[in-house]
């Protein structure tokens, strides 16, 4: 949502709730983890009281464990947190899901996958980022399409299948699909796809069938 033109943001997620867009991602920069400032708690009860649509909210912060409530999780709702900025991760992920949300790992393109292999019994996805986060419009790291298949093939192997994957950073329709046939199966779709200029109903319904053909994926 940090890519959604401010000024349409109504329209936009009435277009969400019409083409069934399962989540909205939040995007949460705090200048110190990530070189940006993005959405705030204002911004993020505004989008919970406005659509029924769960949230996807992606804590770019440091210490997230002593702020998770300020964004009053909900059931339905993801709250992702970076490996790279917890010092006691499984206490925050149990705590998110003593909040009723459901807790994601999320680790940047650099972070090796040994980092979370510990912490698979505590949570419900993994967010892979594909790019180095803080910006919108950056170019796909290549070596996390074979991350994605990785880590794939190690949750499935270590008895984990439901665990899904998400993937973050220049998810465009031709990354998308690799990202897919790779095992992501949640796509934050910015400013690459959905956001690009254009019919952004057009885009979304083209992300769907390309989806279709390589086997299936939620957005």
């Amino acid at each position: 949502m940090m890519c959604a033109d401010i000024f349409r943001l109504q329209e936009t997620i009435r277009l969400f709730e019409k083409l069934g867009i399962p989540y909205l991602h939040i995007d949460v920069m705090d200048g110190s983890f990530v070189p940006n400032i993005m959405l705030g708690t204002g911004e993020v009860r505004q989008m919970r009281d406005f659509s029924s649509i769960p949230l996807d909210i992606h804590l770019m912060i440091e210490n997230p464990g002593d702020k998770i409530e300020w964004f009053s999780p909900g059931a339905g709702d993801y709250i992702s947190v970076h490996v790279e900025a917890c010092r006691h991760f499984q206490r925050v992920l149990a705590k998110i899901r003593s909040l009723g949300a459901k807790p994601m790992a999320a680790i940047n393109p650099a972070t090796p996958l040994s980092a979370i292999e510990e912490i698979f019994p505590d949570i419900d996805a993994v967010l892979v980022m594909t790019v180095n986060p803080g910006y919108a419009g950056q170019k796909l790291v290549p070596q996390t399409l074979e991350k994605i298949s990785r880590l794939r093939k190690t949750l499935d192997d270590k008895g984990f299948p439901n665990i899904e994957i998400e993937v973050d950073g220049n998810v465009t329709l031709e990354n998308a699909v690799k990202m897919r046939n790779a095992g992501a199966g949640i796509f934050v779709a910015g400013t690459s796809l959905i956001f690009r200029e254009g019919d952004m109903e057009a885009h979304i319904r083209a992300f769907y069938k390309a989806m279709e053909e390589s086997g299936g994926g939620l957005c």
